[in-house]
């Protein structure tokens, strides 16, 4: 099977400093593959070579089987690419910026109506097609955006960042619709929110320093992360015993007579089983937050490990 994505020895060098050295994967199916990586740790300059808005120091990129250096017109027309900052014209509307975009991306023009209407059915923005996009909220913007990286059915989408910047119900918006893009197209989403990567992504490539420090599932990732812990404040707390009593509840921390820390194991179905238990039990649960672990530690631990292996 030809590979989606294939990036091999790729380097890039900025003046005499390596922002990405030896990056070496491969995507093969369709799914939403996570680029994971703190500030700087050069995931943007990796995007931004695959998309073919940079050009690399060393390496090689094959999108579909087509170079990107050898022939790279016909490299980019089987790629989208959303930006963080998504590039619209604010003084269009939205089947005009659609239509343009199409335009753009060489889609034949007998075929662009068409194309238009099957972009804005996807990313539910027809009813808005004839309203300029000033006038939009962010969240349909960015549906927007969504619109014209998939205008001419790319077999790769490149997404930076896609939901930074929306607020939660926007947020959960943007990831369903991410999800039903993943059916149909590969989608490489890159991001340094661990949250958002293990939501959305079912593979996970993770940057540091300039290298790949893991690439593998996000099942085989999730052996990195330190046991969860839930923060709760509650009226009336319970006494350990009774916390620990819950499925996957491990330890409990108390922080002041009426706030404590629960670590547990497993999923975050956990936060179900505590307000069920503290509405069966008055416990008159005010508060839960749901804490993950330090990303910088699982970034330290595995850099550390990829050392020592090299």
């Amino acid at each position: 099977m030809e590979s989606i994505l294939k990036v091999e020895n790729l380097s890039h060098r900025y003046t005499s400093t390596w922002a990405i050295r030896d990056i070496n994967f491969q995507i093969e199916r369709h799914g939403v593959v996570g680029l994971l990586g703190s500030n700087g740790a050069g995931k943007s300059t990796t995007m931004n070579i695959i998309a073919g808005v940079l050009s690399q120091t060393e390496g090689t990129v094959l999108i579909n089987g087509i170079d990107k250096q050898k022939d790279r017109l016909l490299a980019k027309r089987q790629l989208g690419f959303l930006p963080q900052t998504p590039p619209l014209h604010m003084d269009f509307t939205v089947r005009e910026y659609l239509t343009y975009a199409a335009g753009l991306r060489y889609v034949e023009k007998k075929h662009i109506p068409k194309s238009v209407d099957i972009a804005m059915d996807k990313c539910g923005i027809a009813h808005f097609s004839h309203r300029l996009i000033r006038n939009l909220s962010g969240g349909y913007r960015q549906r927007v955006g969504i619109a014209q990286s998939i205008i001419h059915n790319p077999a790769l989408v490149i997404m930076d960042e896609p939901t930074n910047g929306l607020d939660p119900n926007q947020i959960i918006e943007a990831r369903k619709l991410i999800r039903e893009i993943g059916e149909q197209h590969t989608v490489l989403l890159s991001s340094h929110v661990l949250n958002e990567i293990s939501i959305l992504c079912r593979d996970i490539i993770m940057i540091e320093g300039g290298r790949i420090v893991f690439s593998d599932s996000m099942d085989a990732f999730n052996n990195y992360l330190k046991p969860q812990s839930v923060l709760m404040h509650m009226d009336q707390m319970p006494a350990e015993h009774a916390l620990k009593a819950i499925e996957g509840v491990q330890r409990v921390q108390y922080l002041s007579n009426r706030q404590c820390r629960v670590y547990f194991t497993g999923g975050a179905e956990i936060t179900e089983r505590l307000i069920a238990a503290s509405v069966r039990e008055n416990w008159r649960l005010q508060e839960i937050q749901l804490e993950k672990s330090l990303l910088d530690d699982v970034f330290k631990q595995l850099s550390t490990q990829n050392k020592r292996v090299n």
